[in-house]
């Protein structure tokens, strides 16, 4: 009798299994279907158990309704202990962008498992966006420790020392990366922006032009060799790099403004125009823009609109701008009004202190206008004692003004200082 009893209980487990197994297998078919809310219903409708609870948090994720998700998984985890259930509970916690719980999640399979790479890496990266680089070094560091061959790892390495502003260990592990592997685009972008920022132009070109030749419609990089070009003054390869980008990503700010200068510098003024122009339409507080078309209406002597250019740029400008004034004031030169232009060179360097011709100009200007040479002696006497150095002509000619001028006060019986 006992035995029929076992054989029952066992029978009757087995058809429960069964139905469990062909449940599970209805509610998959459901899902594959996208009638993922009927199988919602008879998962819910069923006993509350590790498989169920998991299953209901991956049908969740797979809408993107992470935090429902990230509660199952919790559920979950807390009937059976499960790796899968772990990395997919911290991938949800990511996505609700709960960093913080999700690093838990991974340093606690990390503590159990050293060598579990995998985790390890996602550990380090969300150190760097959390801000944590210390740990993100110790962890990085103990990966390469595992694999040194992984390029990746010695490139987040460079980051996080970026972090710390620790830069020739940073350089090192771009470096190193780059040594693992000589298409990694991303150390190869990050090499070719310390070397600049280093102004070591060479080992930035080299760079440069190794990642365009492993991507050659790499935005940023192409950005890198056109403002090289644009420094060596090689105009015309500049416009054709950024002729280039144009097509890549079409009227964009940067690329219209650096056609204009481009154009600007060859002197093709019509052509710099079009693009300034477009520029502007781009980004209308772009003031320095408005300063180019004055720049180009002043070579072209039409200097009414040039002065409403470089009104507009000075009305326009949040930054210093010494130089829309000194322009303004070269305006007003050619214009014949000497007030005008007094008025702009001094409001030129009392924009840019360090604009040592704003201050020459200014000096020259005032002793032109004002009979009282005193005032222009005082200019001159501040150029020679802050700027002597930047220009030999100017030097030469303002010395050459202090002493005269001391001098035609000392006949009149009076010593300037």
């Amino acid at each position: 009798m006992r035995n029929k009893i076992l054989l029952i209980v066992f029978v009757l487990g087995i058809l429960k299994v069964e139905a469990q197994v062909s449940t599970f297998k209805t509610i998959d078919s459901l899902v594959n279907i996208g009638r993922y809310q009927t199988a919602l219903t008879k998962l819910h409708a069923m006993d509350t158990t590790f498989q169920s609870t998991s299953t209901i948090a991956a049908i969740y994720a797979s809408i993107d309704n992470y935090k429902q998700a990230s509660k199952y998984y919790e559920q979950a985890l807390a009937l059976q202990d499960d790796y899968s259930v772990k990395v997919r509970l911290a991938k949800a916690y990511q996505q609700q962008k709960k960093l913080q719980k999700a690093i838990d999640v991974y340093e606690n399979i990390v503590k159990g498992d050293v060598e579990n790479l995998l985790i390890q890496y996602q550990l380090g990266k969300l150190y760097v966006q959390t801000k944590q680089p210390a740990k993100a070094i110790d962890t990085f560091k103990n990966s390469i420790q595992q694999d040194s061959t992984n390029a990746n790892y010695h490139y987040r390495l460079g980051i996080a020392y970026g972090m710390l502003k620790k830069r020739n260990l940073q350089i090192n592990s771009f470096l190193e990366a780059y040594k693992n592997d000589n298409e990694h685009i991303k150390s190869i972008h990050q090499l070719a922006l310390a070397y600049t920022f280093l102004r070591d132009q060479d080992s930035a070109n080299i760079f440069v032009n190794r990642g365009l030749v492993v991507n050659p419609n790499h935005i940023n990089l192409n950005k890198l060799k056109i403002n090289n070009l644009y420094r060596e003054e090689k105009f015309i390869e500049a416009i054709q790099y950024l002729q280039r980008l144009d097509t890549l990503e079409p009227n964009e700010h940067y690329t219209q403004k650096m056609l204009g200068r481009s154009y600007f510098n060859l002197k093709k003024y019509d052509e710099a125009k079009k693009y300034f122009n477009n520029a502007i339409r781009i980004d209308r507080s772009d003031f320095k823009a408005y300063t180019y078309l004055g720049d180009i209406n002043f070579e072209k002597k039409k200097f009414y609109k040039a002065q409403l250019d470089y009104m507009v740029a000075i009305f326009t400008g949040k930054e210093p701008r010494d130089v829309e004034y000194y322009q303004l004031a070269r305006v007003y030169e050619e214009l014949g009004n000497p007030k005008e232009e007094l008025k702009s060179y001094k409001r030129a360097f009392e924009e840019n202190r360090e604009n040592y011709k704003a201050l020459y100009q200014l000096a020259k200007t005032s002793e032109a206008y004002y009979k009282d040479k005193r005032i222009a002696y005082k200019h001159y006497k501040d150029y020679v004692n802050r700027f002597k150095r930047k220009d030999s002509v100017m030097t030469k000619h303002a010395k050459e003004r202090v002493k005269e001028i001391k001098k035609y006060y000392f006949l009149q019986g009076e010593i300037l200082q």
